[in-house]
């Protein structure tokens, strides 16, 4: 047995691996193909100072220890920026040693990749060897704990940093016509966001805003680069600027005017830097809702009398991951190295890894803050797998209205796209606690973005669906509209005699107020209609009739698709077809969520409707309408001048946005268990 005592100091001169001209370094250290230690990650930096000590412990001097550096990329496969071998038996025993390694591509060994300098001391240890082998598997399993503490910490922000990207002003013309189509995109560390384009403009007015999670105490930097849209060419850069965070004190709002470095022009944007909301990862034995006194506080703080106070703090999720059983085999081996991603909006945690295990357990629980209690949970099942990105085996999304709290549920995991089976179950326990007011008024705000996630690609099938969603919704319209003339045609007597009286008295009798009365009706007889056992959703099952067939031909398509060479036919027009099949999605799903909303899909979102409805009907009622629109006239004409930096939002569209389509509803549906399942599968479905 020998004992190696390292400590990673730094790197110099690594290699630039994110467009920013800088990278996120982190280096794992292997013996004998085995992972023994990962260091923390340095990010934007190509110098980085790490510090960090690790002792390991082998038996043979013949496997070299393998040295890696990689740059970190958050959702996406990190990239390879060199490795080293430090031969152990090289070293002298009892001696302190500095060592320099040279990185190197072996696919491109010309290619300089820079160095780290470590410190190495290497030391024989005598004695037994049932006591060598016990000690060794004491360090094993304390290097474990210790590698699961490090990743622990480094997911968990301390902080958030809020931007608003307000305006540009005087940006360089890029166009033929003098013009340019200006869009902005933000990165800090692995975060990235993408602003919408503004058409034809120097001086665009975007109104966007987005939130950063800060992990460093000490601040960072957001680089902000401007570019030009181009529609079938690489899109032209602008200019770029960077905010150093660690200059700008915190719960406060700075306005920034940040000048374009490398061409003209100027941006303008708020930022706010604020405490990090409640978030944490904690094993099964420790956790705040299994704590009478912790909950009560935690009740107390969601409860209706302080419905008021800080209204962005919505509620507080808590998922425990208990374990996941019969998985697919992603190895060789027969076997898989899972572990558990749990995303919520943009909030994103990880478990350990379990190696050689089709039925790993990971006892692990994850806090987060709801700030839209209209989100998804997606918890995401992934293989780990050595110098390349991991494969996925399976993935659920859950609601957090569909949660019933407290309950120990298995749920079968689906594909990648939520649309079918996969191999597996995951076992998990969820409680939710919010307050309804902030998450009605919540609803009435812009939802959040989503990170930058992969370029949106042309697909027949997405195509051919969108197309169907939008006949759907316009043969309602047109069967609405025959319905209608039918009863001007008298093709039934008794029908056209009911909708004449109706009409007249209907007319007669009109006030302004009976107009979200009547919008009230279908919502009120669907209620009805659900309460005494029918099923108003006929058209979601035939969504999900139409998703199970597109599931089983995607494959078969894809491959007909590159054999006929069909994407490079469209490449010339792929944005004009993107942008078609956005459009198509866009509109398909509007006229979904109005139909699920009257349908009682989301009771939260339909019983908001029914309130916001009849208070509309009692204002209408007993105020006069000229004081309304005067109202309504006064609030829109002096809005800019109260607050110039306001981000302008419909209220209607926002609560639209959180109800789902029909797609969606398919894809948050539960897929129904093996009836027969195992022993293991048979435990106990309650908290207790």
């Amino acid at each position: 047995m020998y004992q190696v005592d390292i400590v990673l100091k730094k790197g110099n001169n690594l290699a630039i691996r994110d467009r920013t001209g800088t990278s996120d370094p982190y280096v794992k250290f292997k013996i004998a193909g085995k992972e023994v230690f990962r260091s923390k990650t340095i990010h934007k930096n190509l110098n980085p100072v790490w510090d960090e000590r690790v002792t390991l412990h082998v038996e043979t001097l013949k496997d070299p220890l393998y040295v890696k550096v990689f740059d970190y990329d958050f959702g996406f496969q990190d990239d390879f920026m060199g490795s080293a071998y430090l031969h152990l038996e090289s070293l002298e025993h009892q001696r302190t040693q500095d060592v320099t390694l040279d990185l190197k591509d072996p696919q491109f060994p010309e290619h300089n990749l820079g160095i780290l300098d470590l410190s190495v001391t290497l030391s024989p240890k005598e004695g037994d060897i049932r006591d060598a082998v016990r000690k060794l598997c004491e360090f094993m399993q304390y290097q474990s704990m210790r590698l699961s503490d490090v990743h622990r910490k480094s997911q968990l922000w301390r902080g958030i940093v809020s931007i608003s990207l307000i305006e540009g002003r005087g940006l360089q013309p890029m166009d033929a016509n003098g013009l340019s189509d200006p869009y902005v995109k933000f990165r800090m560390g692995h975060q990235k966001y993408k602003s919408k384009t503004i058409p034809k403009t120097l001086n665009p007015q975007w109104r966007e805003q987005f939130d950063f999670h800060l992990y460093e105490e000490q601040g960072g930097f957001v680089d902000i680069t401007v570019w030009d849209k181009d529609a079938g060419k690489k899109d032209d850069f602008m200019g770029r600027c960077t905010i150093d965070l660690s200059q700008l004190s915190k719960e406060q709002t700075h306005k920034l005017d940040l000048p374009l470095e490398e061409n003209e022009g100027v941006m303008v944007l708020l930022v706010t830097l604020t405490a990090s909301a409640a978030v944490s990862i904690s094993d099964l034995s420790i956790n705040i809702l299994d704590d009478p006194n912790e909950r009560h506080q935690i009740m107390q703080r969601y409860s209706l009398w302080r419905s008021l106070h800080n209204l962005k703090d919505v509620g507080v999720v808590q998922v425990k991951v208990i374990r996941a059983e019969g998985l697919m085999a992603a190895d060789v081996t027969g076997k898989s190295d899972p572990f558990c991603v749990v995303e919520l909006s943009n909030d994103r945690l990880q478990t350990h890894t379990v190696y050689k295990n089709l039925n790993p357990e990971w006892n692990k629980v994850f806090t987060f803050n709801v700030k839209d209690v209209h989100s998804v949970l997606e918890v995401s099942v992934y293989d780990e797998d050595r110098d390349r990105s991991a494969d996925f085996l399976g993935r659920v999304a859950i609601p957090l209205l569909h949660i019933q709290n407290g309950e120990r549920k298995a749920y079968a995991l689906k594909s990648k796209e939520l649309t079918g089976p996969t191999k597996g179950v995951i076992f998990l326990e969820i409680d939710v606690i919010f307050n309804a007011v902030k998450a009605g008024l919540r609803t009435l705000i812009p939802i959040e973005q989503k990170y930058i996630e992969e370029e949106p690609r042309v697909s027949k099938q997405l195509l051919l669906r969108n197309f169907n969603r939008v006949r759907r919704c316009i043969m309602f319209l047109i069967n609405t509209g025959c319905y209608i003339n039918s009863c001007f045609e008298w093709d039934s007597p008794q029908r056209s005699i009911c909708a004449f009286l109706f009409f007249v008295i209907l007319v007669w009798n009109f006030e302004l107020y009976m107009i979200p009365l009547a919008l009230m009706l279908p919502l009120a007889w669907n209620y009805i209609l659900i309460a005494s056992g029918k099923d108003t959703r006929q058209d979601v099952q035939a969504m999900e009739d139409l998703l199970d067939d597109e599931d089983e031909d995607f494959d078969k398509d894809d491959k007909d698709s590159e054999r006929k060479g069909f994407m490079n036919k469209i490449y010339a027009i792929q944005d004009v077809c993107i942008s078609v099949q956005n459009a198509l999605d866009e509109v398909a799903s509007y006229g979904e969520r109005i139909k699920n909303t009257f349908n009682w899909t989301v009771p939260f979102l339909s019983w908001l409707a029914i309130v916001a409805l009849g208070l509309a009907t009692t204002i209408i009622y007993f105020i006069p309408l000229r004081y309304i629109v005067l109202a309504w006239g006064v609030n829109k004409f002096t809005k800019k001048l109260r607050d110039p930096y306001t981000i302008d939002n419909n209220e209607l569209l926002d609560f639209l946005s959180r109800m789902p389509s029909d797609v969606q509803v398919v894809q948050y549906r539960e897929l129904k268990l093996d009836p027969s399942p195992s022993p293991n599968k048979r435990k106990k479905n309650n908290p207790g």
